[in-house]
């Protein structure tokens, strides 16, 4: 499904996947407002600490993080996080870490990042791969400069996302921005990351219900109610969407002497 709206980001950088400059903008954040907002950021949030829970120094990656949802709760939390973005307005939200020395940004192209293998004990990539044309060499980019593991979002079709189409009109209605964006089948994810010799070792799904109907209700108490019961229920492990996954590099089999 796809649409495009209105665009005043810029678009000539010459690199092939520039999403991030508009997941970095004011106009994006504005999607956030409220305390319906920042509770859905605070649920990222608290699942991918939860991630990081077993290693508090990592040296992290964040490709595509202009928008700063991750990168500045990781930066108060003492990490030091290297940000990748594909024009200079994608550093605008990360200011006030950029300033303190907690953070360094880099223009580059995210699909051919600029460092050596292996060069970041930890690499996420969070409003991306969704909206990322050649998002296969996206993965293959984020494995090749991750030593530990790498942490990813992504937007399942198995899920209440299923009736996305039919909520199109109502979602482009109420965020006025939307673009286009893929759904994934996990099994197309793994085996991605398989090829790129890394395995799923965790995965948690923030939402059961579509994030759409969330800002559409506005109020934080009936959105966190209901989630906490499709929780309950079981209903956001089995079919939740969108889903925060974390992979490691496979376990070399031991050869037989």
């Amino acid at each position: 499904m796809s649409t495009d709206a209105n665009r005043t980001m810029p678009d000539d950088t010459g690199f092939p996947e520039t999403e991030d400059i508009h997941t970095a903008s004011k106009e994006y954040a504005d999607r956030f407002r409220g305390a319906s907002g920042q509770w859905m950021l605070d649920v990222q949030e608290r699942i991918t600490l939860e991630f990081l829970a077993d290693r508090p120094d990592a040296a992290i990656l964040d490709v595509g993080g202009g928008h700063g949802q991750l990168t500045v709760p990781l930066c108060r939390k003492g990490h030091h996080v290297t940000v990748v973005g594909s024009d200079e307005s994608c550093q605008v939200r990360l200011r006030d870490v950029l300033y303190s020395g907690r953070c360094v940004f880099r223009i580059a192209n995210v699909i051919d990042l600029p460092f050596e293998d292996n060069s970041f004990d930890v690499v996420i990539c969070f409003r991306l791969l969704t909206h990322c044309k050649r998002w296969p060499e996206l993965i293959s980019e984020l494995c090749r400069v991750a030593r530990e593991r790498v942490i990813i979002d992504y937007p399942t079709s198995q899920s209440l996302n299923k009736i996305a189409p039919a909520l199109f009109k109502a979602k482009k209605r109420i965020e006025k921005n939307t673009r286009e964006w893929r759904l994934f089948k996990h099994e197309e994810v793994y085996a991605e990351f398989d090829r790129n010799g890394f395995e799923l070792t965790r995965e948690k799904a923030q939402f059961f219900l579509p994030m759409v109907l969330h800002r559409a209700l506005k109020c934080k108490a009936l959105s966190a109610g209901m989630e906490a019961v499709c929780r309950k229920l079981g209903l956001t492990r089995l079919w939740g969407s969108p889903v925060i996954m974390e992979a490691c590099p496979q376990e070399e089999e031991e050869s037989e002497s």
